[in-house]
């Protein structure tokens, strides 16, 4: 059991609120990480797992992730320990927002992750009675269709091609592995064809599908749309292996986009591919880390990587009250031009500090933070 107190250090958290309701069974927590920068926003993510720590680590990786595209609002996260499959869904989410509403939205703003969809954050904003509650709500209501339009994915791909070109790596025509072709995964596949690369391995929670010289990604598209995740033991392209093994195939650029804490030390040793991209966040371990730099394999961190779904964040929070929608195409442009530009400066610092690109990127947006909290007064001048 995770004791709170011992999450705190000198950045955060500032708030750690853990809920219940007994009739629905609901169980949650938020964790507001730092607010140096502006109110807490980050998204809410309903799984039978959810735990304290989890939700911290992920409140914590907002904070840097804010700060490192240079956004001014603050790291939080928040968690529902439910099946998001259940029919009480619903009930249960309803719960959590009323047992929130002191924090919501004067210190946090619900946005989307694992678990939750646009019908949900527009519940939120039934609930509350409040359209500043959530964001991520359905077009038809004004929000930014964060994962109809795949703003996460292409930011991914437009990092990594930055990132690629930093290395003497042209992603045009350089072999790229996926891990996960759910909302992020499949629109940096989609960008990521579109960009010349060749994409020879996918993979779901059902498996994994490679094929060396190039599987045709408007077919994986249409499959999944047809088949679910199952689509990778249907499609007829590739071999199918276990899930997992995608991260170890031969390729140049691998993308772990689905879960966290998936490239441990042992995984580390085996990866073939030259650059690292993190789609999804926390997915290898700082050890991981220290062993592909030693190996010579860059890594571009989750915070840089995956940070076009808070650029498209920041247009929606903009846009909460509006009567107008945000314009698309310059949600896409300002992803674009942040993403690419920040993964060439972090790459950059982290050849001048003689250090991993985690540790130059984060000293970059902990020094934004810092400033932040010198000038309100939170830590000494």
């Amino acid at each position: 059991m995770t004791d709170a107190l011992s999450l705190v250090d000198d950045w955060g958290p500032e708030k750690i609120v853990v809920v219940s309701h007994r009739r629905t069974g609901m169980k949650g927590v938020l964790v507001i990480d730092n607010t140096a920068r502006g109110v807490g926003k980050g998204g809410t993510r309903m799984s039978p797992h959810v735990t304290v720590g989890e939700v911290a680590r992920l409140a914590r990786v907002m904070t840097w992730k804010w700060a490192s595209v240079d956004l001014f609002y603050g790291g939080a996260k928040a968690g529902i320990v439910a099946d998001p499959t259940s029919p009480d869904k619903e009930a249960v989410l309803r719960a959590f927002a009323r047992a929130l509403s002191n924090e919501v939205p004067r210190e946090y703003v619900m946005g989307l992750d694992m678990g939750l969809t646009e019908n949900d954050a527009a519940v939120i904003q039934d609930e509350l009675g409040d359209r500043g509650a959530a964001v991520g709500t359905p077009e038809h209501l004004g929000g930014v269709a964060y994962d109809k339009l795949g703003v996460t994915g292409y930011g991914v791909a437009e990092a990594t091609d930055a990132a690629a070109r930093y290395l003497g790596l042209p992603l045009g025509g350089s072999r790229v592995a996926l891990q996960g072709f759910g909302a992020v995964g499949h629109a940096a596949a989609a960008r990521f064809a579109e960009l010349g690369a060749t994409v020879v391995a996918v993979s779901t929670a059902k498996g994994a599908l490679h094929e060396p010289n190039g599987l045709d990604v408007q077919a994986l598209l249409a499959a999944r749309e047809e088949h679910g995740d199952d689509f990778v033991n249907r499609h007829p392209e590739g071999t199918v292996l276990p899930a997992g093994q995608e991260l170890t195939v031969d390729c140049d650029v691998l993308v772990p986009a689905a879960l966290q804490d998936v490239i441990s030390d042992e995984t580390a040793h085996r990866i073939k591919a030259k650059l690292v991209v993190e789609g999804a966040n926390l997915p290898t371990s700082p050890q991981a880390q220290e062993i592909l730099a030693q190996r010579g394999i860059a890594v571009l961190p989750d915070f840089v990587a995956n940070a076009g779904g808070v650029v498209a964040a920041a247009f929606a929070m903009d846009a909460r009250y509006s009567g107008f929608r945000p314009h698309t195409p310059t949600i896409f442009q300002t992803i674009s031009d942040r993403l690419r530009a920040n993964a060439v400066v972090v790459m950059e610092e982290a050849k001048h500090r003689g250090t991993t690109p985690h540790i130059a990127g984060r000293g970059l947006a902990e020094e934004r933070v810092r400033t932040a909290m010198q000038s309100k007064g939170r830590v000494p001048r």
